[in-house]
């Protein structure tokens, strides 16, 4: 069993430090910066570094969500309250928004996390935003490997992986043409289990569904997904109560949940220390469409 004692300090604080660097280089450099903010355990860990990077002054930076409207209740009241407890500033991108205005229309398979580009590009060019952190690590998917911390994007949101500029001993490079951004990751060299490691050093809160929990799930390729209003479940796809957590939490249409009886942090630890699978890989209906996934959505303008 995975034990306080047994977390890398020395390794934790290179990681946090990084970060805490990366939160400063941005508010010197940008002028309207803002955190993609989800109440999923990457937004909360950047969340906390970045309060951490300022204190004791407040956070220059507002946050911003891109609401599917599919999204696990416990995770949005997680949202909610900590936004209240730290008197932030959340400016919310909604997809039911643009398909109520005919901007977007909905896909077969119910699923809207490839609908989420448009109302995220709009958002960032209505607010000016020239900087948005995003909690994307380079471990979770072929796509996010590459990845620069400071990564360009074209007026339209869209990556083109030949114009990243290197980044060598951690000097970055902001420099941006009108009406471009920049996405910055400061989680870039964490791994989900560095993620882990450090929430529970740091004894940091995150939404209860990330532990073991009893839950109304039913199976579709191979997945453990949340009956919903989404479109799930159909017929032949009967409904079971299981003991289950969640890795990553996204849209419920695409989101599956894992057989855990892993309750703190510490049981989770040692649950992914014996894992060979990714979160995304294990968890992540949308990745699995296609080989490069990720990477297409990546160069139409997602995060």
């Amino acid at each position: 069993m995975t034990t306080e004692t047994d977390i890398p300090a020395r390794h934790l604080d290179a990681l946090e430090s990084e970060a805490v660097h990366i939160f400063r280089e941005v508010a010197g450099e940008f002028e309207r910066p803002v955190i993609l903010f989800s109440g999923g355990k990457d937004s909360i860990l950047m969340l906390h570094l970045a309060l951490k990077a300022f204190a004791p002054a407040p956070l220059p930076f507002s946050l911003l969500h891109v609401d599917t409207g599919h999204n696990f209740p416990e995770v949005l009241d997680y949202r909610d309250r900590t936004v209240a407890e730290h008197r932030l500033r959340l400016h919310v991108a909604s997809v039911q928004d643009h398909i109520d205005r005919g901007l977007l229309r909905e896909r077969p398979d119910g699923t809207r996390n490839p609908l989420q580009t448009a109302p995220l590009v709009e958002a960032i060019h209505t607010h000016r935003f020239d900087a948005v952190f995003g909690g994307g690590r380079r471990d979770e998917e072929k796509a996010r490997a590459k990845e620069r911390v400071f990564s360009l994007r074209d007026e339209f949101g869209g990556w083109d992986p030949r114009r990243q500029r290197p980044e060598l001993w951690q000097l970055y490079n902001g420099r941006h043409a009108p009406g471009e951004h920049v996405r910055v990751f400061p989680l870039s060299n964490w791994t989900e289990l560095d993620v882990w490691q450090y929430i529970a050093r740091m004894k940091i809160e995150v939404p209860a569904i990330y532990y073991a929990h009893e839950r109304e799930v039913f199976l579709r390729r191979g997945m453990w997904l949340t009956a919903g209003d989404w479109g799930g479940p159909k017929d032949g796809e009967p409904v079971e109560t299981r003991t289950v957590r969640y890795r990553t939490v996204g849209d419920m249409s695409c989101t599956g949940a894992v057989d855990s009886d892993a309750a703190d942090p510490y049981a989770v630890i040692a649950e992914i220390s014996a894992s060979r699978l990714t979160e995304r890989g294990a968890t992540r209906a949308d990745d699995r469409m296609s080989e490069a996934a990720m990477e297409d959505r990546k160069r139409e303008g997602y995060f």
